[in-house]
């Protein structure tokens, strides 16, 4: 097999191997594919083979099976030295020690900690931020528009938004905001060459072990500070488990509601009968939220779980020392699970929040509800100042980020009115 991105590539897969397209030229076509090849599918990730799951039931039961772990010295490959640091994705799979990257009692008292930190009340607490955010990203949004009366409501509103919600519960300073925001966007972007990938993690390892150490020393009201002094739970959490959980929620905290938010307008502006029901108030927005999530997913494959032994699948084996991605788009599509419309968006449909876009068990995102909170303050304060927006281009000439986890926009542009 061709494997540019690994050293002593593995054997070829075979036949019935999906490629997943790292330039997401057709991510409908992809997720019907996926579908289509059964519970268990075959993939290609840059030159690596993996199994995904692809439906409602067996990730639910592979999202809680013990057997399938974080831990990357149980991936044969990673063992045999098949895969190295030079697979543009080993930085979403070998990222440093956080409740993203344990299991068991060790992942129980990472997540401790940041439920403490991240609670229901913090979030009622900062949700005057939120709406203030919103307004000034509003009148932003207002003044960019151009001659032509275009403006780019993702690079005006839904970027900085959960950003700015994001840096004010670490304690960043908003200077740094666009800073992160270029960092991220070249991490996931599988166009940045891997000695800049690994540089730029790097970068961000500096920058939030001195945000921790600043904390450490000078703590305030934020969610660093909480995370450094959370006492319950065990052992406190050492500096490297801060950095690690700082790191990689603020990768997930804004990118999911990027996502969340763009892709709700898309679908209520391609479907204008819903976007007149919800404004009607005969739909409500949470149920907009739900079923986007559901529809059209913020993360697509989630990487990657090793199998400690050998599981049974379906029809299916993933053996001993294979890698597990979870397929969120294709199983919120799941007929089965959603029955034979699935692949329509209907915000009146029954099983609209029976998705697990979250996840599922133990690894649940904890910032699911936040990413919620975010969206419910933003699609109607949005609509509300703008009731006719609409979409400057047509639909399919909106293109996806090369991005293979998450379910990104290059560019969203609109008309307000």
């Amino acid at each position: 097999m061709n494997c540019p991105h690994a050293e002593a590539a593995p054997a070829d897969p075979g036949a019935g191997t999906i490629t997943i397209d790292p330039m997401v030229q057709d991510l409908d076509g992809e997720t019907t594919r996926l579908r289509d090849a059964g519970a268990l599918a075959r993939i290609d990730l840059l030159g690596v083979p993996a199994w995904t799951v692809t439906r409602h039931a067996e990730a639910r039961q592979l999202l809680v099976e013990p057997r399938l772990v974080k831990d990357i010295n149980a991936w044969e490959l990673w063992q045999s030295g098949a895969v190295t640091h030079a697979w543009p994705l080993i930085g979403m799979i070998d990222a440093g020690r956080s409740m993203f990257t344990v299991d068991g009692p060790e992942h129980r008292r990472l997540r401790t900690k940041t439920s403490q930190a991240l609670t229901p009340r913090r979030l009622e607490a900062i949700r005057p931020d939120i709406e203030k955010f919103t307004e000034e990203l509003l009148d932003a949004l207002d003044a960019a528009r151009g001659e032509d009366g275009v403006v780019d409501l993702k690079a005006v509103f839904a970027q900085p938004l959960p950003m700015r919600v994001v840096g004010m519960l670490m304690g960043v300073d908003e200077s740094q905001h666009a800073m992160l925001t270029r960092q991220y966007k070249a991490f996931f972007s599988m166009l940045t060459p891997q000695d800049e990938r690994l540089a730029l993690l790097a970068e961000l390892d500096v920058f939030y072990t001195d945000l921790v150490r600043e904390k450490t020393a000078r703590p305030t009201d934020d969610l660093t500070s909480a995370l450094i002094q959370a006492e319950e739970g065990g052992e406190p959490l050492t500096e490297e488990e801060v950095v690690g959980n700082l790191k990689a929620m603020v990768a997930a905290g804004h990118e999911t509601t990027i996502g969340l938010v763009l892709n709700a307008v898309r679908a209520l502006l391609s479907h204008p009968e819903q976007l007149r029901m919800v404004l009607a108030g005969e739909a409500a927005w949470d149920a907009v939220i739900e079923e986007t999530l559901r529809w059209d997913t913020p993360t697509t494959h989630l990487l990657m779980r090793f199998a400690t032994e050998d599981i049974a699948v379906g029809d299916g084996v993933i053996r001993q020392g294979e890698g597990v991605v979870i397929s969120y788009r294709a199983i919120g599509r799941d007929t089965e699970q959603h029955g034979p419309d699935a692949d329509a968006f209907d915000i009146t449909r029954p099983t609209r929040g029976r998705h697990m876009t979250f996840g599922h068990g133990p690894h649940i995102c904890p910032g699911a509800a936040l990413s919620r909170v975010e969206a419910g303050i933003a699609l109607p304060a949005l609509f509300g100042r703008f009731p006719g927006l609409r979409l400057a281009v047509p639909d399919e000439e909106i293109t996806k980020l090369p991005v293979m986890t998450q379910n990104d926009m290059a560019a969203f542009p609109v008309l307000l009115d």
